[in-house]
């Protein structure tokens, strides 16, 4: 537990930020959920919209901190040869 004032705000800080960070990280989720989902159903269309929606959604998470740059783009990258392989 806090002692001093200074360390009350910083723990004050710290469960608003971690609330913050939860947030976007289950946005970043969701996104790629979303493509996996219409990968899983086969549908190259929906795949492909929810790919144009995701791959913003994953490097602002970047930019963010929630994930690091070469996560992402690894992400995005394995997510986008996944969406052309079934458009094919």
């Amino acid at each position: 537990m806090a002692n001093t004032s200074s360390a009350k705000k910083a723990a004050r800080k710290i469960a608003r930020r971690t609330a913050i960070n939860k947030m976007r990280r289950t946005r970043v989720r969701t996104a790629v959920r979303k493509v996996e989902d219409a990968l899983a159903k086969g549908d190259a269309t929906a795949a492909a919209a929810a790919l144009k929606l995701a791959e913003p959604e994953i490097m602002r998470s970047v930019g963010k901190g929630i994930l690091h740059r070469n996560t992402a783009s690894r992400k995005v990258s394995r997510l986008t040869k996944r969406v052309k392989k079934i458009a094919d």
